[in-house]
């Protein structure tokens, strides 16, 4: 065989996705699409086109798999997250509001399949917290370090902000973005009660905060004329 021909073959075979990353992908679909319990092994390694054996030479377990899965979620949305605030440095209201704007339009910044948004089905880190046992410690301490981690960076932009009860405020944004995209479960193509967030997230920075206040600001010792 020339250099060239096998140079050829060798591109060829490097452009073609490996075994496990087919099967990572097809799972994180049907996952998100028909939820964790109800996708078996045997339907993830027919859908990648591959059997159960490359299956679990690729993955020890199940739970392995969806550990992954979990993760590679998590690494998207915290993409998103640093995408939508970066423009907005020094500014937490801004950044709040900015995050709060785009979860109306979250799939722009994410995969699309031919049956549309994939956010449409909600988070993918909370359908699994319904799904996962109570004894399964591994998956479920990786759901709950997750939202716990959303709740920590709520609560400190409040406070940046200038919020009087930050943790409270952070709380209250956080019921917001979750459930928000829940209500599309119900009311596709942002109909129902997430197109309202925006305004909603504005009472609440409104109300809790002071005008151009930020936690610097708040600190600083009022002056008397």
């Amino acid at each position: 065989m020339s250099k060239l021909k096998s140079e050829g073959v060798d591109k060829t075979a490097s452009d073609k996705p490996r075994v496990r990353d087919r099967i990572f992908d097809t799972a994180s679909e049907l996952f998100y699409r028909h939820g964790i319990r109800a996708v078996g092994v045997d339907a993830i390694a027919s859908e990648a086109g591959t059997n159960k054996m490359s299956f679990y030479r690729s993955f020890p377990s199940k739970d392995d798999l969806v550990a992954e899965y979990l993760c590679g979620q998590q690494r998207e949305y915290w993409q998103w997250w640093d995408e939508v605030v970066a423009p907005h440095q020094g500014d937490p209201r801004r950044q709040i509001e900015a995050l709060i704007e785009s979860t109306i339009d979250l799939a722009r910044l994410k995969a699309k399949t031919a049956e549309g948004c994939r956010t449409a089905r909600g988070c993918a880190l909370g359908n699994a917290a319904v799904e996962i046992p109570e004894d399964n410690e591994r998956l479920g301490d990786i759901v709950h370090n997750y939202k716990s981690e959303i709740r920590r960076r709520l609560r400190a932009l409040a406070a940046e902000a200038g919020a009087r009860d930050a943790d409270a405020l952070g709380d209250a944004l956080m019921l917001l973005l979750e459930g928000g995209l829940y209500t599309r479960l119900t009311f596709p193509d942002n109909t129902g009660p997430i197109a309202a967030i925006t305004r909603a997230a504005g009472w609440l920075l409104d109300a809790c905060t002071k005008p151009g206040c930020t936690a610097a600001a708040a600190k600083e010792p009022s002056r008397r004329d």
